[in-house]
């Protein structure tokens, strides 16, 4: 499959400060690719390097097969972005904000093209509402309608969830699942929001402090780190007595009076539950709680990691 994104060695200094570090990835057609790190980890730098924004310090970037510097205006013309929160006309209504953005971008639209924009996002019975009116989640949606408006090939969405409601992440999350599943686009997704990635990525890059931790296909990536499974009993101090002195106690990861945390393979699970009801241990719970968020802290281990992902 031909990438739609390649990135090699790619580094931006300000000053004596690396924000991207010798970064290199690469970007399949037609697929989710989920860019993570925590605030300040690199990922708007590196947006705003593949948007021509900023200009690296080192590296390459090519686009749809097309060397970046050479052939930006080309490149940009089949790409169609968010960063951070859209910039919209709050007086005009979401068709004339389509029709104005349309025709600052030098794209003809008809009426019909503009109506199956707000279908789309989910905004056609508010085609002709000011934007002022607007939840933060509808005004998301409006600004990936921009954004789609010249028919891209390839979508770059920075924080596309960042200050919305619980139904506005569904709302966002499902026109991704839509626009990649259905429509055939490549989009590359940057969030801390690690559990929404899980639930829209095929493939994913972790950075931190500029710098590649990991990157590949998601179930790859959890199928190397096992599962994190969650038991709660009626006595915690028998159970992990016990377990201490079977064969599983290599694979306890930590525990406490509330909860033990075990690291085991999907595989073992069933075998683990058999194991307690034999040794008589009371089992309250016990729950895979394999995530993102549990994946990215077995590569981490500074306590601003563990701050930035537990919420």
């Amino acid at each position: 499959m031909p990438a739609i994104i390649r990135v090699q060695h790619l580094s931006k200094q300000f000053g004596e400060i690396n924000a991207v570090d010798d970064l290199s990835f690469s970007v399949d057609k037609g697929e989710v690719y989920g860019f993570l790190g925590q605030n300040g980890a690199g990922k708007s730098t590196t947006i705003r390097m593949l948007l021509t924004l900023i200009q690296p310090t080192g590296g390459t970037i090519e686009i749809l097969g097309l060397d970046l510097q050479k052939h930006r205006n080309e490149i940009l013309r089949q790409t169609g972005a968010i960063i951070e929160k859209p910039d919209l006309y709050k007086y005009l209504t979401a068709t004339e904000n389509l029709r104005l953005f349309a025709s600052m971008s030098g794209v003809k639209v008809s009426g019909k093209r503009i109506s199956e924009q707000l279908e789309m996002v989910g905004l056609a019975d508010r085609a002709n509402s000011k934007v002022k009116t607007f939840s933060q989640g509808m005004k998301q949606r409006l600004g990936i309608a921009i954004a789609l408006i010249h028919d891209p090939q390839l979508i770059v969405l920075d924080e596309p969830t960042n200050g919305l409601d619980p139904q506005g992440i569904a709302d966002v999350r499902n026109l991704v699942l839509h626009l990649s599943k259905n429509l055939g686009k490549t989009l590359f997704v940057s969030s801390h929001l690690l559990s929404e990635i899980e639930q829209v990525a095929d493939s994913m890059l972790i950075i931190d402090k500029g710098k590649k931790m990991a990157e590949g296909k998601v179930f790859e990536l959890f199928g190397s780190s096992g599962s994190i499974v969650e038991l709660k009993t009626n006595d915690n101090n028998e159970a992990i007595h016990k377990i201490m002195q079977s064969s599983w106690q290599n694979l306890i990861d930590k525990y406490d009076t509330d909860k033990i945390l075990l690291k085991l393979n999907k595989e073992d699970i069933a075998v683990f539950a058999r194991y307690l009801v034999d040794a008589d241990i009371a089992i309250q719970s016990l729950s895979a709680r394999h995530s993102l968020e549990d994946y990215f802290l077995t590569l981490t281990t500074s306590n601003q990691h563990v701050d930035a992902f537990k919420n």
